[in-house]
């Protein structure tokens, strides 16, 4: 039985979620899932997913147990009630009490995100402090005569232009991402750069993959990913932030099979996620910290699926580990 607290969070969702049984039964549904397939949840309850006439979501549900990795589906074409066909997008992943269903509108790859959208704002607003921070930099830079400051100096121009180009791509089209060849490991390297520059009172631990190979990607916008979850932890006060790397078997493709992946893992001992806002994280404008935007972990979740990747949270002890599943290459169709 689900806690009151998680089942009035679950029903405040905009995004469709149903709990299944291990035998793929619905046990619960928000409304947000009803008013989505058509169907009530007295219609829905104790019943087989089978009843949603949906093939592939059937099928993937009777993989999830044997997998137990996280599987997304676009474009699922079903009809919950007759005369009431719809096509989702889901995220199925398995937890203690079984299977849990995440589903939302499908769009197709040249609609624009409703997410990126909501930010052409936001990044319009910080072009300027942006163009300032730089300038002061440059300043810094020319009359500082300390190597070690000049090279900070130097860190915050590179961040400060990485950061406006970002800006740039949220006010242009969603097509504007730049797959390329990235190395993850460099990208992990200047995550560990960054925390050491801002604060070196902080332990990062290393664990890499040596073996694995480069994925097919944009790097700047996945190091952007990097950066908010790394953040996130010393925001949560960790005096201890583990970066990790390894092969990934359990990302499935549309079509069921297992797609050659990467993971990679932010993990820290800080205070973790508030229980109220564990099933709403990565809603916009949702913050466990007061002050906080509530736009990173959104955007974050966003870029991966932009490359046909997931973006999941896990308590870890009393901290948080964030994990980032990315195909080695992007899936066919995805922006280039």
């Amino acid at each position: 039985m689900n806690p009151p607290a998680q089942r009035d969070s679950l029903d405040a969702l905009a995004t469709g979620v149903a709990m299944l049984d291990a035998e793929g039964r619905f046990q619960r549904v928000n409304p947000a899932f009803c008013e989505m397939i058509g169907a009530g949840s007295s219609r829905l309850l104790q019943q087989p997913i089978s009843m949603l006439h949906a093939e592939r979501l059937d099928a993937a549900v009777r993989r999830v147990p044997v997998h137990a990795g996280t599987q997304r589906l676009d474009a699922v074409a079903l009809c919950a009630t007759p005369g009431r066909d719809c096509v989702l997008d889901f995220l199925l992943g398995a937890n203690p009490e079984g299977i849990v269903l995440e589903a939302w509108p499908s769009q197709g790859a040249t609609s624009p995100s409703r997410l990126s959208e909501s930010l052409r704002g936001f990044a319009h607003e910080v072009k300027n402090p942006l163009a300032a921070i730089s300038g002061a930099a440059q300043l810094l830079q020319l009359r500082d005569r300390d190597e070690r400051d000049r090279d900070l100096a130097q860190l915050i121009l590179s961040e400060t232009g990485r950061l406006a180009a970002l800006a740039d791509k949220l006010l242009g089209a969603r097509t504007a991402l730049s797959p390329r060849a990235a190395n993850v490991h460099a990208m992990l390297e200047r995550v560990a750069q960054m925390l050491g520059a801002e604060r070196p009172d902080i332990a990062i631990v290393r664990d890499y993959d040596p073996s694995l190979p480069a994925l097919h990607g944009d790097p700047d916008r996945l190091l952007q990913i990097l950066l908010n979850l790394a953040r996130n932890a010393v925001e949560a006060d960790a005096r201890r932030i583990v970066l990790r790397s390894r092969a990934e078997t359990g990302l499935r493709g549309a079509n069921g099979k297992a797609i050659p992946a990467l993971r990679i893992e932010i993990e820290d001992d800080g205070d973790g996620v508030p229980p109220d806002i564990e099933t709403t994280l990565f809603e916009p404008m949702v913050s466990g910290r007061v002050g906080g935007s509530g736009l990173g972990l959104a955007l974050s979740r966003e870029i991966a699926r932009e490359h046909g990747g997931e973006l999941a949270w896990r308590r870890r002890g009393d901290g948080s580990c964030f994990v980032l599943l990315l195909p080695r290459r992007m899936p066919e169709g995805e922006p280039a």
